[in-house]
C-alpha cells in the first residue's frame, strides 16, 4: 500500500483551530483548558456564536487523528474540550478521544446532542437547542425538525457524566426548558444542579446586560446560572 493511500485511510477530521484558554462554561468554568474546534454542523443556529464552523464553513485542515493526538499532548494541559461546530458529527473523535483518555487527559465534549458517537469522554457538556435557536429562512425547517433527538439524549445521559446547558434570552424559554426536562426526565430534585441557564450574548455588553437578569431566573427555579467568562472577557473574539 503507498504512503499516499495509507494516509487517506487514516483516522481524520477536518480541524478548525487550537487554542488554549479558559473554559469560559459550566462546572468547569475557570479551569485552564485547550480547544479543539472540529468543523461541521448540522444544525443552523440564529444566534450561533462560531459560524466559520456551521453556515459559513472554512476549508479548515484536514488532519490524521495520531498527529492531533499528538500536538495536543505536547501541550502541558490536563483539560481538553472538543468543541465544533458539532464534533460528534466525524468519527474521528472516538479514536481521538481515546488516545487522549489513555494519556491521562480529562476530555469534555461540548455537543448539542443530535449525535452519538461511543467516545472516550469525562464529561459531555450538553447544550440542548431550544426553538430560540430556529433561525429565518430555507434552513428553518431542517433545523427545527434535528434540533432535538430524545434517543441520542437518553443514551448520552445515561452512559456519560453530563451537565446541561440552556442559552437563555427571556423568561419566555423557561417553559420550555422545563418541558424539555420533563419530557427527557433529567433535572429533578438534585438533577436541577446539573442544569445551567446561560445568557444568549455575542457581545460583553450583552452579557453585561442579560446576566443579571439569566442569574435571577436560574436562582429562583433552583438551577445554576451558567456564567460565559470568555463572553464577558473578550465579546465575540476568535481564539480565546
Amino acid at each position: 500500500m503507498s504512503e499516499f493511500v495509507r494516509t487517506l485511510a487514516a483516522p481524520s477530521l477536518r480541524l478548525s483551530e487550537v487554542f488554549r484558554s479558559i473554559q469560559g462554561e459550566g462546572e468547569l468554568a475557570g479551569t485552564d483548558s485547550l480547544f479543539v474546534r472540529t468543523i461541521g454542523c448540522n444544525l443552523r443556529c440564529r444566534w450561533c456564536d462560531t459560524p466559520y464552523t456551521s453556515h459559513a464553513p472554512e476549508r479548515g485542515e484536514r488532519v490524521a487523528v495520531d498527529d492531533l493526538a499528538e500536538r495536543i499532548l505536547n501541550e502541558d494541559c490536563e483539560h481538553v474540550v472538543l468543541t465544533g461546530g458539532e464534533p460528534l458529527l466525524t468519527p474521528g473523535v472516538v479514536p481521538l478521544t481515546e488516545a487522549l483518555r489513555a494519556a491521562g487527559r480529562h476530555v469534555t465534549i461540548e455537543t448539542a446532542g443530535t449525535v452519538f458517537r461511543p467516545v472516550a469522554a469525562d464529561l459531555i457538556s450538553l447544550s440542548p437547542k431550544l426553538s430560540n435557536s430556529t433561525p429565518d429562512g430555507r434552513w428553518a425547517a431542517r433545523h427545527e425538525a434535528t434540533r432535538d433527538a430524545p434517543a441520542v439524549v437518553a443514551r448520552l445521559l445515561s452512559e456519560f457524566d453530563y451537565q446541561l446547558k440552556f442559552v437563555v434570552e427571556g423568561p419566555g424559554d423557561l417553559p420550555e426548558i422545563e418541558r424539555w426536562l420533563a419530557d427527557h426526565n433529567v433535572g429533578r430534585d438534585a438533577g436541577r444542579s446539573r442544569v445551567f441557564l446561560m445568557p444568549q450574548a455575542r457581545t460583553a455588553a450583552e452579557y453585561e446586560r442579560l446576566a443579571p437578569r439569566v442569574r435571577a431566573l436560574a436562582e429562583a427555579l433552583g438551577f445554576r446560572f451558567g456564567p460565559r467568562l470568555h463572553v464577558a472577557r473578550w465579546g465575540d473574539r476568535r481564539g480565546v
